[in-house]
């Protein structure tokens, strides 16, 4: 089992351990009869918590209109990035003189080839931290195109660093660089076209569910 930061709130080691579950799932060489009690302790707690509180459709149903106003909501519930979140590995994040650097230590819930993170994995690492770039450039947009070149298989179970960059805006074309190494070995790289959206565009796309946190809160 791993150790859960002091620091995390309730739904954040929630998260933790759910992970670890799924980690243990996963790898755990156990009988069929200790599987079957641990799957009957998990619904147990599923059916506490679920009793215990209402079940929203959307997160910024639980978040409040809040969970627009910047990107740490949006961070902490990221299926990439997010400690809320118990799909993401996460990704712990570092921004050093504009540029994002992404610590993260892929599990076996993320294997793809024996021993090797999945391809779709790194990609979808890849778009979240390139789009945090532009956000940190100041160059906010939505991913148009996103081009991943592998250059060797990235290791399960080893220190990973990310680095991603704004690199730059042409009218509402932004365009960002990200690479990925472990070990100081280059193992993929990554460039992205995003596309600025404005206001309009916006509450186009959100407005909807801006208008439903707000009931909600």
């Amino acid at each position: 089992m791993s150790d859960t930061p002091a620091s995390e709130t309730a739904r954040e080691r929630l998260a933790h351990v759910v992970r670890d579950a799924v980690d243990a799932t996963m790898t755990v060489d156990a009988s069929d009869a200790d599987l079957d009690r641990a799957a009957d302790t998990v619904a147990a707690g599923i059916a506490a918590l679920r009793d215990s509180g209402r079940t929203a459709r959307h997160r910024t149903d639980l978040k409040g209109a809040e969970a627009f106003g910047g990107t740490d909501s949006h961070v902490a519930g990221s299926p990439q990035l997010g400690g809320e979140n118990p799909l993401a590995p996460p990704v712990d994040l570092e921004i050093v003189d504009g540029r994002v650097f992404g610590h993260v230590t892929f599990r076996a819930p993320y294997e793809g080839p024996p021993g090797y993170v999945h391809g779709g994995v790194l990609a979808s690492v890849f778009d979240e931290l390139l789009g945090v770039a532009n956000i940190t450039g100041e160059s906010p947009g939505m991913t148009a195109k996103l081009t991943v070149r592998y250059r060797r298989p990235t290791p399960l179970h080893c220190p990973a660093r990310f680095e991603a960059w704004h690199e730059r805006r042409q009218g509402r074309r932004l365009v960002a660089h990200a690479t990925l190494r472990v070990d100081g070995e280059l193992t993929a790289e990554a460039e992205g076209l995003f596309v600025g959206i404005d206001a309009q565009l916006a509450e186009e796309y959100f407005g909807a569910l801006r208008k439903q946190a707000e009931q909600a809160k």
